[in-house]
């Protein structure tokens, strides 16, 4: 019987029928940050329980830490939020499992380093309590955002209970046009079909426009399923994937490696399989998108009109219909988040920023995904490129994105 990706990796992780639409499913990672980790630990400890397995479970610092370069080990954004990180510290090292610390040169975003680091592969069923847990799903890997008691369950038996969601299928022909970029891609998608749009189904980017992002626009494309409505998304694994994570820190090795290649080889949608949901779209159509609301479905082509949109989303941004979006100034930027704060996101921002400075009355912030991500840039002279601009130059976290006060 034909079977989709989604199809293939979940009966793979299957381990019992519970009935009522719900499976056991093992869970090979889970990941924790400060913020939810916190109380997941927290929770195994009370009831005097520990990790199945600690060498499946990792933890880093991102939503409440201080991007401040001057940050000690206990910064936090958030007033009060040191109390986050030294509980987290203690609760990891009590349960054996590895933490990237505040001052680790491999601390950054959970969905940068996992991939980074070689810790997300092809094929994985990977859990986080974080909502786009789904960025993962641009290697491969069936990736879902959960909640802390999930996320304390997982760690305590490796296993979730789930329900099988429904299964939708994007396909994009063509080829994107110069200067348009994953996160357009999505946000055009988003548009069209709403911040609903996905039906909270399993969704599956597949077309040549899709294949023929790089690995970090796949994740990026995969990381704004949660805006889109999705359970979580997931592209095909190639060889692009394959060069991607070969020789990464964590990766498989020696003969493991030529296993794990010949299993991530089936790791595609048969042609005849079929999903609840299929939608075709044309990448010529999608060009450099912004939001102009308060919702990500309020998107329109850069250097359009605002439409007659909801008053409440109107009034709130103090847009007016049928205005240039040129017309409203900029108070502030920032570049980062696990959506676009990679290498090659900090690239392409430093070749528009370059020769340029930043207009006055605006704050301008850059924030690497990762401490590798900022050392990177460092080692080709993009930092100078922001500072010399005008961008406040700062150190890996979730920032703006998650804010968390500061």
């Amino acid at each position: 019987m034909a079977q989709t990706l989604v199809d293939k990796l979940w009966n793979a992780h299957r381990i019992a029928d519970l009935g009522e639409g719900l499976d056991l499913l093992h869970i090979d990672r889970t990941f924790l940050h400060e913020r939810t980790g916190s109380v997941a630990l927290e929770g195994l400890r009370s009831t005097g329980r520990k990790p199945a397995r600690p060498e499946s479970v990792f933890c880093t610092f991102d939503h409440i830490v201080s991007t401040d370069p001057n940050r000690g080990a206990n910064s936090a954004r958030t007033p009060g939020g040191d109390v986050f990180i030294t509980a987290t510290r203690a609760l990891a090292e009590e349960m054996g499992i590895r933490l990237f610390d505040v001052l680790d040169p491999d601390q950054g975003i959970v969905h940068v380093i996992a991939p980074e680091l070689g810790l997300a592969l092809p094929g994985l069923s990977i859990v986080c309590p974080d909502s786009h847990t789904g960025t993962l799903g641009g290697l491969g890997a069936m990736a879902w955002g959960i909640g802390s008691t999930d996320a304390e369950h997982a760690i305590a038996t490796g296993t979730l209970r789930v329900k099988k969601p429904a299964q939708m299928r994007i396909t994009v022909t063509g080829q994107l046009s110069t200067g348009v970029t994953a996160k357009d891609l999505a946000l055009h998608v988003i548009g069209k079909l709403g911040a609903s749009g996905a039906k909270r189904s399993y969704v599956e980017w597949a077309g040549e426009a899709v294949r023929s992002l790089s690995v970090e626009a796949r994740l990026t494309l995969c990381n704004l399923g949660v805006e889109f409505g999705a359970f979580s998304s997931i592209i095909a694994p190639d060889e692009s994937v394959v060069h991607y994570i070969k020789d990464r820190r964590h990766a498989p090795q020696g003969d493991a490696w030529d296993t794990a290649q010949a299993a991530w080889a089936d790791l595609h949608t048969d042609t005849d399989a079929t999903f609840d949901y299929e939608h075709v779209l044309d990448a010529a159509d999608v060009r450099p998108t912004v939001t102009w609301g308060t919702s990500p479905e309020h998107a329109v082509p850069v250097g359009g009109v605002v439409p007659d949109g909801p008053a409440d989303a109107m009034e709130y941004m103090g847009v007016t219909a049928e205005t240039a979006l040129s017309d409203y100034p900029l108070d502030g930027a920032f570049i980062g988040s696990c959506t676009n704060a990679r290498l090659s996101d900090l690239q392409a921002a430093a070749d528009v920023v370059r020769g340029h400075k930043v207009a006055d009355g605006v704050k301008a912030i850059i924030v690497p995904g990762s401490m590798a991500v900022r050392r990177e840039a460092e080692e080709v002279g993009l930092d100078k490129v922001f500072t010399q601009a005008g961008f406040d130059w700062q150190v890996s976290g979730c920032a703006f994105c998650f804010y968390a006060g500061g």
